[in-house]
C-alpha cells in the first residue's frame, strides 16, 4: 500500500512539474519522461490488440472472406475518384505517422485518400511453400504465425512493425539477403488495384513488366492489395558466431569473404569505430549445446548491439544458440540503437527488469508526438540512412561515412542483387554482391550539415552505382535521382497504366519538398 501511495505521489508530482514547465519543454528536453509514462503503456496496448486480432482472424478463417469485399471497396473508391474528374492525385488513407519511415509528407493533406484496411494473413500454403498476405501485415505477425507452424520467410527484415506493403513498395533487407536478395526477390506475385479501378495480378511470367516495376515505386503505380511470398522450413535456433575484427582493411576483407560463403545462412556486421567491428555469421539448426542458448528476446536481456560490443571489448570470439524468432527481431527492443538517444538509461539492468517488457515504444507513436521542434532538431542533428553500395566499394564507403557523418555503430548487411528489370539492378548483366550500410544516430563530425553532408554521401553512392533507401531523407535533384535509379521501365508503366494523372511520381513523393 505504501509503495502504491509513493508511486501515485510521484506521478502527481511529475504531472504538476510537466504542467509548470510546459508540454513542449518536457517533450524536447526530457522526452524520456513522456515516453516512459505514456508511450510505452500505449505501445503495449497497441501490440496486444493487433496480435490478438490477427490470431483470432486467422483462426476463424474470416480474412479470406472479408478480403474480396475490402478489395471491391477500394476499387469503388478509385472509380468514384475517376467519376468525380480525378482532380487530385490518389494516395493511401493510412496516416503518415503510422508508417515506420521518418517522413510525414504533406501530400496526405492534398491528395485523394483511398482507405485501405488490409492487415490480415490470408493463407499459408505449405505444399506450394507460399504465404498470401495483405499489405498492412507486419513482420511481427508473419514470424509469430509462420514460426509457430514450422515455417519462415527467407528474408525477415528487422523491426516488428515493418509492413509487407512498405517492404515491397520500398524495400527490405536482412542478414540472409546475401543468399536470397532483397525482400522483393522472395515475392512471387502481387495483386494491385490500378488507376482505372481494375484488379490485376502480376508475376515474373504474367504482367511481368508490372511485377518488376512495383518494387521501389512507393505506391505510384497502383494500390497493393495482396502479395504471395515464398516460405521455407524453419529451424529452432540460429547458431551465431561472433568475431571481433580490428583494422578497416581486415574488417572489409572478413565481411566480404563471409558474405560470399553460401554456407553462412546469416551474415551481419556492426562497426563500432573506423577500425573496430564485430562480424557475425549464423546457420540454422534444431540442436543447441547445453548452456549456450541465449534467449536475447527476453525483455530483461541487454540490448543486442551492446551484447555484441562485449565481444569487441573482451577481444574474444564466441558462439551462441539463439531462438529463431529472437534472432529475427534482435534489434527491435532498442530500435537498433536509436532508443539510447530517447531513453538514455534504457539498457540499465534495473530499467530492463522492471520496464523492459514495455520496450520498444511504437515508432508511429514517437512520430505522432514528436512535434515540430523535435522534427526540426532530428532533421538537422540526426541521421537515419541506409545506403546500398557494391561490396567491392565497402572500404571506400565506410571511409566516406566516417568523413561526412561519423555515426557509430554502422550496420552492415550483405545482399545479392540480381540482374532483373526495374529501378535497381547491377551495372552489368550479372548478379552482384552489395552491402547495405545503415547509419542511425547523431553525427559526431564538427562540420556536419544535414543537406551538404548528405548530398556528398548521395553523390558518392551514385558514383559507385549504389542506391539510397527511399524511406530516408533524400536531398537529390530530380536529375540526380534518375541518375541513381533506372526509371525506364517505371516511366513506361506510368504511361501505359495512365498513372501520370492518378499518382505522383516517386521522386515527388519522397523528395524533401514533400515533407514540409
Amino acid at each position: 500500500m505504501e509503495l502504491l501511495l509513493y508511486v501515485g505521489g510521484l506521478l502527481i508530482f511529475l504531472l504538476l512539474w510537466m504542467r509548470a514547465k510546459g508540454f513542449e519543454y518536457v517533450i524536447v528536453h526530457h522526452r524520456w519522461i513522456f515516453v516512459c509514462l505514456f508511450l510505452l503503456p500505449l505501445s503495449v496496448i497497441f501490440d496486444v490488440y493487433y496480435y490478438a486480432r490477427a490470431w483470432l482472424v486467422f483462426k476463424m478463417c474470416s480474412a479470406p472472406k472479408q478480403h474480396d469485399r475490402r478489395v471491391k471497396d477500394i476499387q469503388d473508391q478509385v472509380r468514384q475518384w475517376k467519376a468525380e474528374g480525378g482532380k487530385n492525385f490518389m494516395c493511401t488513407g493510412r496516416p503518415g505517422w503510422l508508417t515506420v519511415s521518418l517522413r510525414v509528407g504533406k501530400y496526405k493533406n492534398t491528395h485523394k485518400n483511398i482507405m485501405i484496411n488490409l492487415m490480415d494473413i490470408l493463407e499459408v500454403d505449405t505444399k506450394r511453400q507460399v504465404v498470401r498476405v495483405e499489405p498492412l501485415v507486419n513482420m511481427g505477425q508473419v514470424t509469430a504465425l509462420l514460426n509457430s507452424i514450422g515455417w519462415t520467410l527467407p528474408v525477415v527484415p528487422e523491426l516488428d512493425d515493418l509492413t509487407v506493403g512498405g517492404l515491397i513498395m520500398g524495400t527490405g533487407i536482412e542478414s540472409s539477403s546475401h543468399n536470397f536478395g532483397l525482400f522483393q526477390h522472395i515475392c512471387l506475385a502481387y495483386e494491385l488495384v490500378l488507376a482505372d479501378g481494375s484488379l490485376v495480378r502480376c508475376t515474373p511470367t504474367e504482367n511481368s513488366d508490372l511485377f518488376y516495376a512495383v518494387p521501389w515505386s512507393c505506391g505510384t503505380l497502383g494500390f497493393l492489395v495482396a502479395a504471395e511470398i515464398k516460405i521455407v522450413p524453419a529451424k529452432k535456433y540460429v547458431k551465431l558466431h561472433y568475431t571481433p575484427v580490428k583494422g578497416l582493411e581486415k574488417i572489409c576483407e572478413k565481411f566480404s569473404r563471409e558474405s560470399k560463403n553460401k554456407e553462412n545462412y546469416f551474415v551481419e556486421g556492426l562497426v563500432y569505430s573506423a577500425d573496430e567491428a564485430v562480424i557475425m555469421t549464423g546457420v540454422l539448426t534444431d540442436e543447441a549445446q547445453a548452456g549456450q542458448v541465449n534467449r536475447i528476446g527476453q525483455y530483461w536481456k541487454p540490448w543486442f548491439f551492446r551484447h555484441v560490443e562485449s565481444y569487441l571489448k573482451n577481444n574474444r570470439d564466441g558462439t551462441e544458440y539463439i531462438p529463431l524468432r529472437h534472432y529475427y527481431h534482435r534489434h527491435t527492443k532498442s530500435i537498433f540503437w536509436e532508443l539510447q538517444d530517447i531513453i538514455p538509461f534504457g539498457n540499465h539492468p534495473v530499467f530492463r527488469y522492471f520496464f523492459g517488457w514495455m520496450v520498444p515504444p511504437k515508432i508511429s507513436l514517437l512520430k505522432l508526438t514528436q512535434g515540430e521542434t523535435i522534427r526540426k532538431l532530428y532533421e538537422q542533428h540526426h541521421v537515419v540512412q541506409d545506403m546500398l553500395v557494391p561490396m567491392k566499394c565497402l572500404q571506400k564507403a565506410i571511409t566516406a561515412f566516417h568523413s561526412e557523418i561519423s555515426v557509430y555503430p554502422l550496420w552492415l548487411c550483405p545482399f545479392i542483387l540480381p540482374s532483373h528489370p526495374g529501378m535497381i539492378h547491377p551495372k552489368g548483366n550479372e548478379a552482384e554482391l552489395y552491402v547495405d550500410i545503415g547509419a542511425y544516430g547523431e553525427p559526431k563530425t564538427k562540420h556536419f550539415d544535414a543537406k551538404g553532408s548528405m548530398r556528398r554521401l548521395e553523390k558518392f553512392v551514385r558514383d559507385v552505382h549504389g542506391f539510397q533507401m527511399l524511406y530516408a531523407d533524400c536531398y537529390m535533384s530530380r536529375e540526380e535521382f534518375w541518375d541513381m535509379f533506372d526509371g525506364a521501365l517505371y516511366q513506361k508503366l506510368r504511361g501505359k497504366l495512365n498513372c501520370n494523372n492518378a499518382f505522383p511520381e516517386v521522386y515527388d513523393k519522397i523528395c524533401k519538398a514533400a515533407r514540409h
